[in-house]
Parts: C-alpha cells; structure tokens; sequence
C-alpha cells in the first residue's frame, strides 16, 4: 500500500492530523505545511498556566497572547482550532514536580516532564479522541521507519536539537506522533512563515520556562511551599563553614556566582545536601562527573537489556541540552539499576536532570531514550560533611 508523506497509508485528504499549536512559528509552520499538503488538520492548543492568578497580578492566562495567536493562525489556515484547559494537569503532573524536585536538591527538567505527561500522554489521548491517526508537532527532532519499528533521530538543524527534551517518549507515542520540521533548519521554517502569511512569523522564541514569566523561579517554589527558602550554611568540601545561604533553592550545581561569600580561590556549588540544608562548595575540578546512577529508564534502542555486554553499551550521552552528546557507557546492573560512565567526564551535572542517550553525534542518530539522573560520583570525592567552624 503507498504511503503518504507521513507515512501513513490513505491520501492525505482522508488522513486526520492533530497538531499541537502552541501560537509559535514552529507548530504554526507545521499546521500549514499539513493543511498545504491536503492533510485534515485540526489545531489544538492548551490552556496551562495562569501567570496572573498565581504571580498575585492582573493580566491573562500564561498563555493568553500565544492562544491568541494560535486562534488567528488556525483562522488564517481554515482550520477547525479548540483551546483545551488543562491547567490543573499541569499543576499536579509539572509545576508541583518541579517545586518538589528543587526542594530535594535537585535540578529539574520541567519541558521534559511536561512532553512525558501532558502533552505526549493527556493531549495525545485526546488527539485519538477527536479521530486522528497522527498528532503533529513542531519540535526539531526526525522519525522515520527502521524495520518493523519507528525511531526517532537528531534533526537537519543541530543547533535546535530539542531530542534531549523527548527521551522518555514511549514506543507507542512515537508510532502516533510526527515531526514536519525535523528535516527543515530553522532559518527556513521562519521564511516559509513568512511565504505563508503566517501573523507570527516574526515572533520571538520563547526563552523562559513557561510558568515561570519572571525568570524567578523562586517565586513559584516559594508560593506553593511557605518558607521553603530556609537558611542554612555554606560548606565547604574540607568541612569549614564558609557563610550563610537564604536557601537552598537560590542555588545549582556548577553555580560560581552569587554565592555571597569570599574566598582567595574560586569556588562552585558542587552539592546541595537537602536534608542538611547546607550548600557545599568547592573547586572546579570538584565539578567534573564520571559516574551517574539513573532511576527511570526510557530505553527506546534496538538491544533489550538482556544482550547489554557486562563491559557497558556503548553509548553518546547528553546530560545538558546544549552540550553535544559524548562517548559513554550504559550498564544494566544485575539488581535492575543504571549507571552510566561518561568516559570524558561533564561539568556541573546535577541530580534531578536527564541523561539522554543516543547511538552517534552525527545528524539523524538514533535517540535510544534517557534517564533522570538520580546521584553522581565527582573526580574529587565529596564527603559526608556537616560542617565545623571556619578558622
């Protein structure tokens, strides 16, 4: 049976498409790309945040302009558009995480959680609901047919790579979903924005965090929590208590400055030890990690566990988006844990973000999934410090 540009069996005409419309030029570009190619597209948009109900200020839901927008591009395309409220979703499944997650310690990833949960699960249900037979969105990231089985791969554009942010998207979700833009840079998707008429063609990127329109993602920890911004003492490796910090989630590892405290040498966050509530710092050879114990694995390659080689698989792993992945290797452990060894070693890797793996650096590589990064292990051993008083 011929398959159409989405792979998918029928004409295009007889093919429904949902797409995930946030009001930006990405998943704009992708609505009009389906509608110019005969595709029954329906643009659906979500309602998550309301920055005004919960920053204590006047002002519309977090996505109000980009609703808005959204509505007038679906307009623009004639196509049906529905705007879907699931800011009590996201509250339980993203922001309450992310809240959690930095009171542990920890580093959160918020746009992954929010992909695993609302929209690659909650939306994408949804999408089937309304009859679709694919849901579309405008993340920079390729899949294609290997075999019996469809993978996802590293985009034309590696400077907009966002595969770091999908690695826990599960077999299933990626047979349903589709990519338009994964072989398209993103210079070319701005200009066809523009051939198209589309309102937002100009539009900035969004930079922020989307519930977090301050940049002070402080505020929303500290309106969900009271008083979770309690101080406690600066240490450093050797055990000396260098000062006082306002809480230990003003500060991340690798954090160099801002720490309100002097020293001859410089010095960065190389801890943060929650239960004593102590910030523990020291040099920057103290950042560099080797080893990562993972928890949730999301293993989308084409080995099952059981052929890994006792030596590790042989992987690239990326533990920040921006960083380029690195050679590294993948054990399954005989009690059903993960490790991963980065045979480089990365900087300022923290508990509470991801670990994604992929089978090469060049373009079109397979994502094999990821992990959350639950410890490290540094090149400086970091002991168990309470801190003593500083000389």
């Amino acid at each position: 049976m011929m398959l159409n540009s989405l792979d998918l069996p029928g004409r295009p005409e007889d093919t429904r498409v949902v797409v995930a419309m946030s009001g930006g030029v990405d998943s704009s570009v992708t609505a009009a790309l389906l509608k110019h190619q005969g595709y029954d597209v329906i643009g659906v948009t979500l309602q998550l945040y309301d920055h005004g109900k919960a920053m204590h200020r006047t002002g519309a839901c977090c996505a109000g302009q980009d609703i808005q927008d959204a509505r007038r591009v679906a307009e623009h395309l004639d196509i049906p558009h529905y705007v879907l409220d699931y800011e009590s979703r996201f509250k339980e499944a993203v922001i309450d995480r992310f809240a959690e997650s930095y009171l542990a310690g920890e580093t959160p990833v918020p746009c992954v959680t929010c992909n695993q949960t609302v929209k690659f699960e909650d939306l994408l249900a949804t999408a089937k609901e309304f009859g679709a037979d694919a849901m579309a969105t405008g993340h920079y990231i390729a899949s294609k047919q290997v075999g019996n089985r469809r993978v996802l791969t590293r985009p034309t554009d590696e400077d907009r790579d966002q595969t770091y942010f999908l690695f826990a998207t599960t077999q299933d979700q990626i047979n349903f979903l589709r990519f338009p833009l994964g072989g398209m840079p993103k210079p070319e998707a701005r200009a066809l924005a523009r051939e198209l008429g589309l309102s937002v063609a100009d539009k900035q990127d969004s930079q922020d965090i989307c519930f977090v329109p301050t940049g002070k993602y402080t505020d929303v920890i500290e309106r969900l929590h009271p008083g979770a911004a309690e101080p406690g003492d600066i240490v450093h490796i050797d055990g000396s208590v260098l000062g006082e910090h306002k809480g230990i989630i003003r500060y991340t590892v690798g954090q160099r400055r801002g720490l309100g405290i002097s020293s001859s040498d410089p010095l960065y966050v190389v801890k943060l030890d929650a239960v004593r509530k102590q910030v523990i710092v020291g040099p920057r050879e103290a950042l560099v990690t080797r080893r990562l114990k993972l928890r949730e694995v999301n293993w989308l390659g084409p080995q099952t566990f059981a052929e890994f080689p006792e030596t590790g698989m042989e992987i690239y792993a990326k533990v920040r988006s921006t960083r380029p992945p690195k050679q590294a290797l993948l054990y399954a452990k005989a009690d059903g844990g993960f490790e991963v060894e980065l045979l480089d070693g990365e900087e300022g890797v923290a508990p509470g973000q991801a670990c994604v793996f992929y089978s090469g650096i060049e373009p079109e590589a397979q994502l094999w999934g990821g992990a959350w990064i639950a410890s490290t292990q540094t090149d400086v051993a970091i002991p168990d410090v309470v801190g003593t008083a500083a000389e």
